[in-house]
């Protein structure tokens, strides 16, 4: 029923008359290159959201085109990251610094950007090689850390109607010390889905497979369907919907029309592994499903301020303490979900919230989230610290061509989360995928404070350092203090008195910096230093370490475990 219901909601959209795009991969420095430029110019942009990641191709040229023409690109290094930007997606710039000055065989490298294309009105085709190989040291670990990763992007358009993108790789790599250890308790690669094990259990084998269609039903309407990633926010850290989780299937509808843009997200997700630091086990009929139904809507208010608001609701078929349906109710694009959830008398997971972007003055710009899982006005009033009082808030800032440097930027974040958020009191309904958080990878009763620098000083030289410092409650052995949003919330240790932090604290520096080299387009040297210290009373959270990494990467964003 489920397959004959998305097949019929794929056909009733017609497909579009206008040029489509494909979107750009995630990517925070790539992300970041273009956002700054926004906030540079203390304008919000009528071309492109950022709340809401990622952008078409076709976005991102006539945005940094608009900004071009009004001169926010001032210096050697902006005019670099100008070109570099249009030649990325040339199909949409015609930037003729696209052309290659020596392609290799007369066919491979006509254009900077790809290795093959195809370039004709029913046409378009983008292919390149992904190459990731890199090797470190970690100071708590004997095994020497590397990564290598091999695979393919393939993008294009066909008719200038439907656009398309797919993208596999095949991967062998040997963890930081802190990420295999907490593997040891959830048997999961951050960011990654199936695994097994390599090198003889030192190491992880994976593939990473991601691809979907795009269309224009309209002029203003976008339909977008596959299997990806997407990130909701201007900050570091999202609170609402992040990529730290693995890619899932997915259907988007987005609306930009007038000062609005609205979002409606259908996610399949894994809602339960089995598995050890071996490497995860087949399972017979497959793991358990979820999924996640959101709206998202922005408005620009004047030219300063972008203003949000959201629902989402999980909920599970396979979960048998849950609704045990599939709620149709929830395919709905404009409907209030938490008033369908009562009305079905369902135990579904609905969050709701706000988020905000204000550009104040040129080179400043503030931003939030607040999350709203559930709540008691009196228990609120009270000041009791009921455990069901639940939510999350962001707030940052970023200062563009800070004091007067060019291309020296700074961010600063802080983002709160209170016990039991995101959490359920069902097996499958709480905020998960692949065992892993889709909002903060840190799960829930915490605090943290962000701060990152970004410093340009030459053209190809990017340099990135940023300190993440944060508290988290920790659990003992059969308690829940409501840090692991994977346990049911039933389990709770005490109905009153719940402050941020309970439980056995556990305080984290993180603090990294990276220079990274571009050598030619899309292909980057990065040399990499991580100190991290982590101080718990629970012996499992100890864990001092530095660490030292270099490597070569080629048309894929650099690999994070920052946290």
């Amino acid at each position: 029923m489920k397959t004959r219901l998305l097949a019929f909601l794929f056909c009733s959209f017609p497909l579009g008359l206008l040029a489509q795009s494909s979107y750009a991969p995630l990517n925070e420095d790539y992300y970041h290159s273009i956002d700054r430029y926004e906030v540079k110019s203390g304008r919000i942009s009528p071309t492109i959201f950022t709340g809401v990641k990622p952008y078409k191709r076709s976005d991102i040229v006539a945005f940094v085109d608009t900004l071009h023409a009004n001169g926010q690109f001032t210096s050697r290094a902006d005019e670099f990251t100008y070109e570099y930007l249009r030649n990325d997606s040339w199909e949409w710039s015609r930037a003729e610094t696209s052309d290659s000055r020596k392609p290799i065989l007369k066919a491979l490298y006509k254009k900077k950007s790809d290795m093959f294309k195809v370039d004709e009105d029913a046409f378009d085709l983008h292919i390149n090689p992904v190459l990731y190989v890199g090797a470190g040291n970690d100071s708590h670990r004997d095994d020497m850390l590397f990564i290598n990763t091999r695979g393919v992007e393939v993008r294009g358009m066909v008719d200038k109607k439907v656009g398309f993108y797919t993208y596999l790789t095949d991967n062998q790599a040997v963890l930081p010390s802190y990420v295999w250890e907490q593997m040891a308790t959830n048997p999961v690669i951050p960011h990654e889905g199936f695994w097994k094990e390599f090198k003889k259990g030192k190491g992880v084998d994976f593939l990473q497979a991601r691809g979907y269609i795009t269309f224009e039903a309209t002029r203003h309407i976008n339909v977008q369907f596959g299997h990806d990633r997407v990130f909701v926010g201007n900050g570091y850290r999202s609170l609402i919907f992040s990529d730290f989780s693995p890619p899932t299937w997915f259907l988007k509808g987005t609306v930009k029309v007038w000062k609005l843009n609205y979002m409606f997200l259908l996610n399949q997700m894994t809602a339960d592994v089995d598995g050890a630091l071996s490497g995860l086990k087949a399972t017979n009929g497959g793991y358990p499903t979820k999924f996640n139904a959101m709206h998202h809507l922005s408005i620009n208010v004047g030219k300063k301020l972008n203003l949000g608001v959201f629902e989402s609701v999980m909920f599970s078929v396979d979960d048998s303490t849950g609704t045990d349906n599939f709620r149709l109710d929830y395919l709905n694009p404009i409907i209030f979900y938490r008033a369908i959830e009562q009305q079905n008398g369902s135990s579904d997971n609905v969050l709701l919230g706000f988020d905000f972007k204000w550009n104040a003055v040129r080179k400043l710009s503030f931003y939030g989230q607040f999350v709203l899982d559930e709540f008691v006005l009196s228990h609120i009033k009270a000041g009791d610290g009921w455990w069901a009082n639940k939510f999350a808030i962001q707030g940052g800032a970023k200062y563009i061509d800070a004091f007067g440097v060019p291309n020296l930027d700074l961010q600063g974040e802080v983002n709160i989360v209170r016990p039991y958020t995101y959490s359920h009191n069902t097996n499958y309904a709480n905020y998960s995928s692949y065992r892993q958080p889709i909002a903060h990878p840190l799960g829930a009763n915490f605090n943290e404070v962000v701060g990152v620098l970004r410093y340009q000083p030459l053209r190809r030289l990017n340099l990135v350092g940023k300190l993440i410092v944060s508290r988290i409650g920790r659990d003992t052995t059969g308690v829940n203090w409501g840090s692991d949003v994977l346990k049911n919330n039933t389990t709770r240790q005490q109905e009153l008195g719940n402050t941020i932090g309970q439980g056995i604290a556990n305080d984290i520096v993180f603090g990294t910096f990276t220079a990274t080299w571009m050598l030619k387009h899309n292909l980057f040297i990065d040399a990499n230093l991580i100190v991290r210290k982590s101080k718990s009373d629970l012996a499992r959270y100890n864990n001092d370490t530095t660490i030292g990494s270099l490597a070569l990467r080629w048309n894929l964003p650099r690999r994070l475990y920052e946290f």
